[in-house]
């Protein structure tokens, strides 16, 4: 009630249309962020090896960044390369902070006015090859040959995931590159200990129901095999952090297990702002900056 008080007042209180809907959405956000913080208080929590207290948007669909940002912390970088597909318009996805910390990578997406528009509005960006962009429908048949084809090291930082459907078929199917840690869409309807993936369907397009990806445990399950440790989820429950074995150590909360690290669907969390709304601009024009 409060909220809608304070929404209906905006219109007398503020004369600039662009800032009224901003402040408009700010205040709606305002519950969203408060449970956001309630949950992180929990004593579950409080384990200095969780991640969820560290999750953060910079940039990301939620608190993707920050959890992002402090697995590096803890097992350090090497080349700071980044392969993701499903990236969006470019402007909310969990690569593009990266970008203003000297990491270099490749986006993939099949929506080609999305494709145009990152290739125009961060051209700079693209021409100085520190990202680099296919527009592409992605298959675990095609999969390999995209990477490849702009990607020569057999190490990276990070793969990050998120297609709708074929996620899990699509990363069993990359051998080109060896990914220190993995970001990967799990559907968080299945809670663990069920075990859910979809049948392959190399035409699969999303129509916003139950059948697409996998279930958390299925992950966990299927992804050791290739030799990563589920080492936590964030907050909205919509991805899921995986760690090359190698590398995890004392580093993070065990057991490395869906039962342990499930966090379950809070996709309202999704989409709030960080700071003012994302603009193209922001990238280049920080990029000239530390040119000079």
């Amino acid at each position: 009630m409060v909220i809608n008080r304070l929404i209906s007042s905006i219109d007398s209180l503020v004369q600039d249309i662009k800032y009224k809907n901003i402040i408009r959405e700010r205040l709606k956000q305002m519950p969203i962020i408060r449970e956001m913080e309630q949950i992180k208080g929990r004593d579950r929590y409080k384990n200095p090896k969780s991640l969820i207290p560290f999750g953060d948007k910079v940039y990301s669909q939620t608190d993707e960044d920050g959890i992002i940002r402090e697995i590096f912390n803890r097992i350090g970088t090497t080349n700071k390369i980044f392969v993701e597909f499903g990236i969006g318009n470019g402007l909310e996805n969990n690569s593009l902070a990266l970008l203003f910390e000297n990491w270099q990578g490749l986006w993939i997406d099949a929506s080609t006015r999305s494709v145009n528009k990152i290739k125009q509005e961060f051209s700079p960006i693209i021409e100085r090859k520190q990202l680099q962009i296919i527009e592409s429908f992605i298959t675990k048949e095609n999969i390999d040959d995209l990477i490849s084809s702009y990607i020569k090291a057999e190490e990276i930082d990070l793969l990050s995931v998120d297609i709708d459907g074929n996620d899990y078929h699509v990363v069993e199917a990359i051998t080109c590159v060896s990914p220190r840690v993995i970001v990967i869409e799990y559907n968080a309807k299945f809670t663990p200990p069920i075990m859910y993936c979809m049948d392959y369907n190399s035409t699969h397009g999303w129509r916003k129901d139950d059948c697409f990806g996998a279930s958390l445990k299925f992950f966990e399950v299927n992804l050791e095999k290739k030799g990563y440790y589920l080492v936590g989820c964030n907050i909205s429950g919509v991805n899921a952090f995986f760690v090359r074995k190698d590398l995890v150590k004392d580093k993070f909360l065990a057991p490395f297990t869906a039962e342990n690290h499930y966090e379950p669907p809070r996709y309202y969390f999704s989409g709030y702002f960080a700071g003012h709304p994302a603009t193209y601009k922001t990238l280049v024009s920080s990029l000239t900056m530390g040119s000079k």
